[in-house]
């Protein structure tokens, strides 16, 4: 892993998930919108502990309808435990069991897009893994704070071998 620089990136862990349900603000990117990913997490900042059936702390942001050209949906989100009284305000994305490589990122926000580069373009190939057609999605632990750079932030990628 000597090509990263300004980012540490351990081997994944393997896991099996569960289903959830995440809601929040949402909107579809491309390889060139990706910047503007950082003003939906603002947007959703005000309404957090407010989202109907929000479950916890925990926040996510999941990638999810991938095109093949580099087009996705993203939602800043949290975990919800129901739809009902979800306003329209919201998007939502279902997460089905699936399994995972886990990545935790370390480091910047800035650096996340070299992680996923990493991930997609170096890891995966030579993984014996390869992506399904499932949502991607990024794991802040409740204690995360991008300012200061503490807590955790985890990827986790769909595969299958």
């Amino acid at each position: 892993m000597d090509e990263q620089k300004g980012f540490e990136l351990s081997e994944p862990r393997f896991e099996h998930g569960h289903f959830f349900l995440i809601a929040g603000m949402g909107d579809r990117f491309t390889r060139q919108t990706i910047p503007r990913i950082p003003a939906l997490w603002e947007k959703l900042m005000p309404h957090l502990g407010q989202i109907p059936g929000q479950k916890n702390e925990v926040m996510y942001g999941v990638g999810y309808n991938f095109d093949g050209e580099g087009g996705f949906d993203y939602i800043a989100g949290v975990e919800i435990s129901k739809l009902d009284d979800l306003p329209d305000t919201y998007r939502w994305v279902e997460i089905q069991p699936q399994y995972y490589a886990v990545f935790e990122h370390k480091g910047p926000l800035t650096s996340l897009p070299q992680t996923f580069r990493y991930i997609c373009d170096t890891w995966l190939p030579q993984s014996g893994y390869t992506a399904t057609d499932a949502p991607e999605f990024e794991r802040y632990s409740e204690d995360f704070n991008p300012k200061l750079n503490t807590g955790k932030l985890e990827i986790w990628m769909p595969i299958k071998q």
